[in-house]
């Protein structure tokens, strides 16, 4: 059997410091083989950068993923080439004279178990991309059919994810949602052997809209005017899913968690 730990977007310095602070129980609890996390907002809320990336695997995340925001943070151009463990969405448009940096999927190992882990992004509200579903045929039918396949879908429309859903049903050992930041409470094995939810949610500040305090932006829904970028700092938290999987590589149970944490409070101008 495989345990794998699945964060949602991780949001700036709060997400990440109620990420270390929840990790050890969560290790204690459930003994995972690997940990995942989607790292498009580690840096600041925008993007991630090499020490960041770096902070989270010495926690001990296996790989991360991404999705809209991949390219927001600069530095990730310096080093994504060569991270096998950090990936961009797969279906990035590519050509042989403009080939996108990175990868959109990657072999997770440790000792003798092995994931196959794959990032898709959605297009429905967001950018105007390679076709998701196209490109999880292509990769799965690529993939090694001896390890389970795990799914990240980026993507903003909860229909475009369940079509994901039931378009991977029974070919990958699970897919799970991120990008909303709102954690949906659908999780379940679907028909065949998929563990799904629609959106793992975020680990950041759980007094905010989204990872960014309230006010600023309840200001830019009334006025249609921007009132500056600020990240919220209050009741962090994580949120995120454990899946087990049995050794047909098809998932045996999907467990949703969501709770505040002690330990990841910041000073009073401590954001990154």
């Amino acid at each position: 059997m495989i345990t794998v730990l699945v964060f949602g977007d991780i949001f700036g310095k709060p997400g990440r410091r109620a990420v270390a602070a929840a990790l050890p129980d969560l290790q204690a609890s459930h003994q995972p083989d690997f940990i995942i996390g989607n790292a498009e907002n580690l840096a600041g809320g925008r993007g991630v950068n090499r020490k960041l990336f770096q902070e989270m695997r010495n926690l001990g995340f296996d790989a991360m993923t991404t999705g809209n925001h991949v390219w927001d943070n600069k530095d990730i151009l310096n080093f994504i080439d060569q991270e096998e463990r950090l990936l961009r969405p797969a279906n990035l448009p590519t050509t042989a004279e403009m080939k996108c940096p990175g990868r959109g999927y990657t072999i997770v190992h440790k000792g003798e178990k092995k994931i196959f882990l794959v990032n898709l992004m959605g297009r429905v509200f967001m950018d105007d991309i390679d076709c998701p579903f196209q490109a999880a045929n292509r990769i799965i039918a690529e993939a090694p059919s001896h390890m389970p396949i795990l799914v990240d879908m980026h993507c903003d429309a909860t229909s475009e994810k369940y079509a994901m859903g039931w378009h991977l049903a029974g070919r990958t050992a699970a897919m799970w949602g991120t990008h909303s930041h709102v954690q949906t409470a659908d999780e379940r094995v679907l028909p065949g052997g998929t563990a799904y939810i629609t959106d793992l949610g975020m680990s950041g500040s759980f007094d905010s809209v989204i990872g960014l305090m309230p006010e600023p932006v309840i200001k830019k829904f009334i006025t249609r005017r921007s009132h500056g970028y600020h990240m919220a700092k209050e009741n962090p938290g994580v949120g995120g899913v454990v899946i087990k999987i049995g050794h047909n590589n098809k998932a045996l149970s999907i467990e949703r968690f969501r709770y505040s944490v002690d330990g990841g409070h910041l000073a009073e101008g401590d954001l990154e």
